[in-house]
């Protein structure tokens, strides 16, 4: 549903009165740009270093993102006048946790992260390709998510085992949160966390030095690798297409909003192919805080809600500025800090994507299947456990199929 613009929203003339009011409007593109960088930068942090990204490369990819993020986000909500929102790929960052082995190099995930950007525009231009990545059942598709995402929220239980002092404070607070302001749950983790660091650092001494805490951006020159093209880059495009995108349009769709299908894919493939080489792995629409500034409870007329949007876009720019210094501050963090932060932020994700893969009772011996390998984080022929959870869900999927029976065992 295109969204036809007020008079005055082009010209000089001030807004006033309540239904006018710049605060709401503000405070709802604050509020998205805020929970959707402090909910899931942790994830970003361990995904790039997983793939081999120095501390410097990694905060070079979160400045990026955020770069990215926040102009895709501007020029998607001017040029439509809605609040379409743009977030990078949090479950993309996920399967780059699980990709360790399949890279020899951050140049590697580089070029993967090119080959993805690739083919988001490619699908924006060819709607068969969006077919295709549609034809992949969902179940299988999910089941293999939950199996990345498993051994990446198992790092909150681990790490209160090991580092009690440190990460069990940070739980607490995710828990309280969870249970009175959800919302903020995941932010109020991180800012936790930033208490604990801070304690950690007063008493050690030390801390990151004045240079580190700007933002700064590296270019890494990309290479090629059949493992990292298979075992990254196809992973990558699978989960943000049906973890981020399709579930991006139908949130903005149950609010009466219309997101273009190829614009929002050429726009955030784009700001990929620009973000990877800085070190970015992709962007998408955004899904779950797409409802932050396009919902009811943000408390802006249905007709205004697109500048909350720009605003959001405008926080993100803001947002890089700060990058440098949270990469610097979760270098010096305690042992299993970060980790457990980027699984308490997976929780949610995590419990979706396990609903979402057992919905069919049919397909349910393929889904375990397609998880075990997933979760096992098995390398196979230098490809990652991603890629082959998704060819042996698909395998008995068929079989089962072939066989005319539930796949139930």
């Amino acid at each position: 549903l295109h969204q036809v613009p007020d008079p005055g929203v082009d010209g000089p003339r001030p807004v006033t009165g309540p239904r006018g009011s710049l605060i709401p409007e503000v405070t709802a593109g604050a509020t998205t740009a805020l929970v959707g960088f402090t909910s899931s930068f942790a994830v970003v942090l361990t995904g790039l270093a997983a793939v081999g990204a120095s501390p410097g490369q990694a905060a070079s990819g979160l400045v990026a993102l955020c770069l990215v993020v926040g102009l895709s986000t501007l020029v998607l909500s001017l040029w439509r006048r809605a609040p379409i929102t743009v977030a990078w790929s949090t479950p993309g960052a996920a399967v780059l946790g699980g990709a360790s082995a399949v890279v020899g190099s951050f140049s590697e995930a580089i070029g993967a992260f090119l080959l993805c950007a690739g083919l988001l525009m490619l699908t924006g231009l060819w709607p068969w390709l969006g077919r295709l990545a549609a034809s992949i059942p969902p179940g299988i598709a999910q089941a293999m998510l939950a199996g990345v995402l498993f051994p990446l929220c198992l790092q909150a239980v681990l790490g209160s085992a090991s580092n009690p002092a440190a990460v069990l404070p940070v739980v607490l607070v995710w828990v309280l949160l969870m249970r009175w302001a959800p919302r903020w749950a995941v932010p109020g983790a991180f800012a936790a966390a930033a208490v604990v660091i801070a304690i950690a650092l007063a008493r050690d001494g030390g801390g990151p030095e004045a240079a580190a805490l700007l933002p700064a951006l590296e270019f890494t020159l990309p290479s090629w690798s059949l493992s990292a093209a298979v075992g990254i880059a196809l992973p990558l495009y699978v989960v943000t297409m049906a973890s981020q995108n399709v579930p991006g349009v139908a949130v903005l769709r149950s609010f009466g909003f219309e997101a273009p299908w190829k614009g929002s894919l050429l726009v955030t493939g784009v700001g990929s192919a620009l973000a990877a080489p800085l070190g970015g792995h992709a962007i998408n629409l955004a899904a779950i805080s797409a409802a932050l500034a396009a919902g009811d409870e943000s408390g802006v007329e249905r007709t205004r809600r697109w500048r909350s949007a720009v605003w959001a876009g405008g926080f993100y720019l803001v947002l890089a500025a700060c990058a440098g210094a949270v990469v610097a501050l979760a270098i010096v963090a305690p042992a299993g800090l970060l980790a457990a932060v980027a699984g308490l932020a997976l929780f949610g994700t995590l419990g979706s994507a396990v609903q979402g893969a057992w919905e069919r009772h049919e397909e349910r011996t393929a889904v375990v299947a397609t998880f075990l390998v997933a979760a096992s984080g098995v390398s196979i022929a230098g490809i990652s456990a991603a890629f082959w959870a998704l060819v042996v869900g698909l395998v008995l999927r068929w079989a089962f199929a072939r066989r005319g029976t539930p796949s139930t065992g």
